[in-house]
């Protein structure tokens, strides 16, 4: 569509414009020839505002003319030949404006003076359309630039979702192959733990795999999440592990990415629990701090025990996730110390709306 129609406030302003210039050509007019003000007035405004009409027919001849480097002397010529004839007809339609208000006997005597200034309509008929297209040319490379940065920022936006998807994918198989293991440890020894294991890691599994079609989940349901997950490893640890949410009601009620806290739950256990002797309690602690949300989740280790190779993926998915979804609202801390290892993760504090959208809260 037309730039300057699509907008009503725009096409207003370009009408206002051309009422000015109709009273420039008017203060030509008096200064050029024996014209009163109301007459140069009444000849040259409508003369204006119908030249701003014409104008608008600029905006089809710049798309068929662009300037480009290996064209431009062609579009210049274009533009020149079009100014020609739309100057050549705007002269034309002033003669029958004229010719109509001589007639009427509203301005006597107008005609016989217009071919005094035949040269001077003909002119700025040439210029104003030139002036006219350079600013279709503007228009339309502004609105260039604008799809331009439209179809960025759909394709960051896409890249960023893509992304996440990519690493809620990635959850499940870390949360599988830490499970197997478990299973693995147990299945000799402890074959009826093993397969109540099985169980309850097919029910997590169902539920996550609702929860992570999702966008956001309050953190009180991920919260329960960790404990369902916790609660799995039990099976396998007995009394060496236990757990402790600490969580203000002000925090729960604030929208957290899905699965979350997983991958550091199961690292807590894996990296922390399984690698002391006596093992020892998983702590979480939340807490709203004006607008931002402050999680922790702290466990024991064994600062004499060799380091567990692990494959890195459960905290760098937590920090990849935070920096896509907030940039540097959001970050990832770790505290290692010589008998307990710590992760604190700080998000912005937003609540969830009742069609699942997110609110600053």
């Amino acid at each position: 569509m037309h730039p300057i129609l699509a907008d009503w406030r725009r096409f207003g302003a370009y009408l206002v414009a051309w009422g000015l210039v109709g009273a420039l050509i008017a203060a030509q007019l008096v200064a050029a020839a024996p014209f009163a003000w109301v007459e140069a007035l009444a000849f040259a405004v409508p003369l204006s505002l119908l030249f701003g009409f014409v104008g608008l027919g600029a905006f089809w001849v710049c798309q068929a003319a662009p300037l480009h480097l290996s064209r431009l002397f062609r579009s210049l010529g274009t533009q020149l030949v079009t100014a020609v004839i739309s100057a050549a007809l705007w002269f034309a339609a002033g003669r029958g404006w004229a010719n109509a208000l001589d007639h009427l006997d509203v301005f006597p005597g107008l005609t016989t003076r217009l071919p005094a200034i035949a040269p001077l309509l003909l002119g700025l008929g040439v210029a104003l359309f030139l002036l006219t297209a350079a600013v279709h040319y503007l228009l339309i490379a502004l609105g260039a630039s604008q799809e331009a940065e439209r179809r960025a920022l759909e394709f960051e936006i896409a890249s960023r979702e893509a992304e996440l998807r990519a690493l809620r994918a990635q959850i499940h198989p870390h949360f599988l192959f830490n499970s197997l293991n478990s299973v693995n440890a147990l299945i000799a020894s402890q074959p009826e733990e093993a397969r109540r294991l099985c169980v309850r890691m097919a029910d997590f599994l169902r539920r996550s795999l609702t929860v992570g079609s999702r966008e956001a989940i309050p953190l009180a349901e991920e919260l329960d999440i960790a404990e369902q997950l916790l609660s799995i490893e039990r099976v396998r640890f007995g009394e060496r592990l236990s757990h402790l949410v600490v969580a203000d009601e002000a925090a729960r009620a604030c929208a957290v990415p899905p699965l979350l806290l997983q991958p550091l739950v199961e690292n807590a256990v894996t990296h922390g629990i399984a690698q002391t002797i006596e093992g020892g309690q998983v702590r979480i602690e939340a807490a709203r701090q004006g607008p931002e949300l402050r999680i922790t989740i702290e466990n024991p280790c064994d600062a004499d025990a060799p380091g567990r190779k692990g494959t890195g993926i459960g905290l760098q998915n937590v920090r990849r996730r935070l920096l896509a979804l907030h940039g540097d609202d959001a970050d990832v801390r770790v505290f290692p110390g010589g008998t307990s290892f710590r992760v604190e993760l700080r998000l912005p504090a937003r609540a969830m709306r009742g069609d699942g959208g997110l609110v600053d809260a």
